[in-house]
C-alpha cells in the first residue's frame, strides 16, 4: 500500500504528526509512506525511518509572486514530482483548504477530517474518507486517531513513537561539559517570555556546571539571543538548520523553550524538556516525548521565573 501524508507546516505540527507514521508502519507492514512538506521543514519527516520519500514544496515563497515565470515553472516541476505515482490514499492531516488543494493534485482517493473535526470545515467536502476526533484532544492523539480511522486499524494504546533519528551533530559547544539548550524564540510576540527571566535561567544553569546554548533562527532572534548571552556568559551558535538543531538537541542534558517547533523536536527526541506556554493551552499541544517533559503556563497564564525554576528542578530530578 502507498500512502501520501500532507502535513506541510508548521514545524511543531509536523512533529506532532510523526507518531502517526510510526503507527502506520507497525499496523501495516510493507506500507510505503511519502510526505508532502514545506522545504524548510523537510528534514523532520526525512529523519523518520518509516518515511520513504519526502516531497518538498515552497508555497510560502511561490505565493509571493505566484504568476511570475519562476513560480509557474517551480509549480509545474512540483506537480510532476507529486504525480510520479498514484496513491492508495492521500491523507490531508493539515485540514485546511490550502492543504486539501495540494492533496487534490496527487493521484488517489483523499482522506481527512469530517466537518466537525476540521479547522476549516468546508474542506471535508473534498475527502472521500473522513475521520473524527474531539478538539479537546492533544494534537498527537488527533493525528494518530485520524490515520487509524482512515486506514481501519485499532488505535494503538502505546505511547507515541516519534521515530526521529537525526544522526551525528555537525556543531556542538566547545569543551566536554554537559550542556543545556534554551529556545527563547517564537512565531508571535504573545508567546515570548521576558528576556530578564531567560538571562536568570541561563545563569542558574551555568551555576550548576552546565554550558548553555541559546538558539535563534532570524536576525531579530539572533539579537535577542545575544542580549541573553551577554548577561549570562552563555553561547550563541552560528545559524543552525533544522537538521543541525535536531542533532544538537539530541545531545542536550536539558532543553527549555517556548511553544515553538524546536522545543517540540527536543521532546520528540526524548530529551528532558520544559515547555513555557504564554499564549496557548498546553493540553492541546503540550510537549510530548519518551523522556521527562513539563508544559508550564497557558493562555494568558505567563509562568513566573520562580515557576520555571521550580519546574526545572523537578525535571532535572526526574531525569537524573
Amino acid at each position: 500500500m502507498r500512502v501520501l501524508i500532507v502535513k506541510t507546516s508548521s514545524m511543531g505540527d509536523i512533529v506532532h504528526a510523526l507518531p502517526a507514521a510510526s503507527d502506520m508502519a507497525r499496523a501495516m507492514p510493507g506500507i510505503r509512506i511519502d510526505w508532502l512538506v514545506e522545504q524548510s521543514f523537510a528534514s523532520i519527516p526525512a529523519h523518520h525511518p518509516a518515511v520513504a520519500r519526502v516531497i518538498p514544496l515552497q508555497w510560502r515563497k511561490w505565493r509571493k509572486r505566484l504568476l511570475s515565470a519562476d513560480s509557474m515553472t517551480a509549480l509545474r516541476d512540483f506537480k510532476a514530482q507529486l504525480t510520479l505515482q498514484p496513491y492508495d490514499l492521500v491523507i490531508d492531516m493539515q485540514g485546511l483548504i490550502k492543504s486539501a488543494l495540494f492533496a487534490c493534485l496527487a493521484h488517489g482517493p483523499r482522506g481527512g477530517w469530517n466537518w466537525s473535526s476540521a479547522r476549516e470545515p468546508m474542506v471535508s467536502l473534498l475527502y472521500q474518507r473522513k475521520a473524527n476526533a474531539p478538539w479537546s484532544a492533544h494534537a498527537v492523539h488527533r493525528c494518530r486517531t485520524m490515520v487509524a480511522q482512515l486506514l481501519d486499524y485499532a488505535l494503538p494504546a502505546t505511547p507515541p513513537d516519534f521515530g526521529l533519528q537525526p544522526g551525528a551533530a555537525t556543531w556542538l559547544p566547545e569543551g566536554r561539559q554537559p550542556f543545556s539548550v534554551l529556545v527563547p524564540c517564537a512565531s508571535r510576540p504573545e508567546k515570548l517570555w521576558p528576556e530578564a527571566d531567560w538571562t536568570a535561567l541561563a545563569r542558574h544553569l551555568k551555576s550548576l556546571g552546565q554550558q548553555v546554548v541559546v538558539l535563534w533562527g532570524s536576525p531579530a532572534e539572533h539579537e535577542r539571543a545575544q542580549r541573553i548571552v551577554q548577561a549570562s556568559c552563555a553561547v550563541v551558535p552560528p545559524f543552525l538548520s533544522v537538521e543541525q538543531a535536531m542533532q544538537l538537541m539530541a545531545q542536550a542534558q536539558t532543553v527549555v523553550g517556548l511553544d515553538t517547533g524546536l522545543t517540540h523536536i527536543a521532546a520528540a527526541l526524548g530529551r528532558p524538556t520544559l515547555g513555557i506556554y504564554c499564549d496557548y493551552e498546553p493540553g492541546l499541544a503540550g510537549v510530548t516525548g519518551s523522556g521527562p517533559v513539563i508544559s508550564l503556563g497557558g493562555k494568558r497564564q505567563i509562568p513566573t521565573r520562580a515557576d520555571v525554576m521550580a519546574a526545572l528542578a523537578r525535571l532535572q530530578t526526574t531525569a537524573a
